[in-house]
């Protein structure tokens, strides 16, 4: 059971995480949340994390283009 949490928790974004790291709430509370939403509304949030995944992908490769390192010069 580990397993397969740490590679959800590896593979999904890190969405969750990072929404949990800027309120200061568990991340596991946030997990329960959306999954809670998503059964009630028939999977309507999980359009709502691909965008913030997207989202969050997006600002970590403009922030690295942002500022290079030796390497990619």
């Amino acid at each position: 059971m580990n397993k397969i949490r740490y590679f959800v928790e590896s593979q999904a974004f890190g969405v969750c995480s990072r929404l949990g790291e800027k309120m200061n709430i568990s991340a596991s509370s946030i997990r329960l949340y959306f999954i809670y939403t998503s059964f009630l509304t028939l999977g309507s949030p999980v359009i709502l994390y691909l965008i913030m995944a997207f989202w969050m992908e997006m600002s970590k490769h403009l922030r690295r283009h942002a500022h290079p390192t030796i390497w990619e010069l």
